[in-house]
């Protein structure tokens, strides 16, 4: 993602021969003749906010079947309450995807009416007074009888880190003002500093697992858009200094994932964001691809450890996960971004080989990137 690392003409060319244009047009289209999207058009009942401000209910939390009123909700590990309000992450995730699609699109073909659509998705779901989001997550899975919000959410907001760079594609184009250029830089400043200072940002920042990864996969991609080096430089410490020490195994494994009841779902979510990390936070002078720790332990040793069970699932040694187990592996993001990095051909034939159009809402979720292209060119 730094632009010392943006690929010459010739890598380009190489880059996009890896993706399959007619997949990426066929999607577009799609995006192309969808509504636009506004936060706006759900109103949460639970909220404690405004109409423009993000809300949602933790996933794992259930009614409590020992009191009349079911409250305080009540946590079951991995297993997902259908009845808890997800409009607004729905909604955030499918502007991402439209969005993404559409930016993608424009960015192979030079068709403008990819782009205008693309910002005009952009312009009504960050920018319009009417339809806006407010640029932070003080309502996000918020817990019945419990809080009206909580530090956790700020992992709801994972899906927008492809909105950044589908900005920069969308550059291009006469659609993309500079006004609403510079507007949609000022959102995601804002929220930047509003997940960096505010209480639920710094307990999430400090969080010892996927969450904290999460945190700095966002922090990091914002601050690359943003242009915030300060930022991007306590990124990179924190991968050197917190991230891999406390989260990765000798063996490279992720043992709070492990402990999970979705063993194998988490080990690759949390993998595949700390890909992410390497990919925007790495430069000439300071290579997070290749950083290990004294013992060893760095991202080539994680991926060596996942690969053999994204290559060969029935060889996976933990529990089959409680949900979702069938639809794991997919095509995640990582082993094409790893492939390349590391000159691994073997991660980009399964990446290339997996499939990009998961059907299981939970596995679409669990995959940031819609559009790995968008990071490459």
């Amino acid at each position: 993602m730094n632009n010392r690392l943006r690929a010459s003409a010739d890598t380009r060319s190489e880059r996009l021969s890896l993706f399959e244009l007619a997949w990426i047009k066929r999607h577009a289209d799609q995006s192309l003749q969808a509504d636009t999207i506004h936060l706006t058009d759900a109103v949460a009942e639970k909220s404690e906010g405004s109409i423009h401000d993000y809300y949602s209910n933790g996933d794992y939390w259930w009614p409590n079947p020992e009191t009349a009123d079911n409250l305080p909700y009540i946590r079951r590990d991995g297993e997902s309450n259908p009845s808890n309000f997800d409009t607004h992450r729905l909604f955030l995730r499918q502007m991402r995807t439209h969005t993404a699609n559409l930016a993608a699109a424009y960015a192979v073909t030079g068709n403008e009416a990819y782009a205008e659509k693309a910002v005009q998705f952009l312009k009504e779901f960050f920018l319009d007074e009417a339809t806006r989001m407010n640029p932070h997550l003080l309502y996000a899975q918020a817990i019945p009888g419990i809080c009206s919000g909580r530090g956790v959410g700020i992992i709801d907001t994972l899906h927008i880190i492809d909105i950044p760079p589908a900005i920069e594609a969308l550059k291009a184009s006469p659609a993309m003002t500079s006004s609403i250029y510079n507007g949609l830089k000022q959102w995601f400043a804002d929220y930047l500093t509003w997940m960096s200072t505010h209480e639920y940002g710094k307990q999430e920042m400090i969080a010892d697992n996927n969450h904290g990864v999460c945190w700095f996969v966002q922090a990091a991609a914002f601050a690359w858009f943003t242009r915030n080096e300060e930022m991007l430089r306590f990124c990179r410490q924190r991968f050197k200094e917190s991230l891999l020490p406390d989260q990765m195994a000798s063996d490279g494994s992720f043992p709070r994932e492990l402990a999970r009841t979705k063993p194998y779902g988490y080990a690759i979510f949390v993998l595949d964001n700390l890909v992410t990390l390497c990919h925007i936070l790495s430069t000439p002078e300071d290579n997070l691809w290749t950083y290990t720790l004294p013992d060893g332990r760095g991202i080539s040793k994680g991926l060596s450890y996942l690969y053999p069970y994204l290559n060969n699932k029935a060889s996976w040694p933990y529990p089959p996960d409680i949900e979702h187990f069938e639809g794991w592996p997919a095509k995640v993001p990582s082993l094409l971004f790893a492939g390349l990095a590391l000159h691994e051909p073997a991660y980009v034939q399964l990446w290339d080989r997996l499939d990009p159009d998961p059907t299981d809402a939970e596995v679409r979720r669990n995959i940031a990137i819609r559009q790995p292209l968008l990071w490459l060119i």
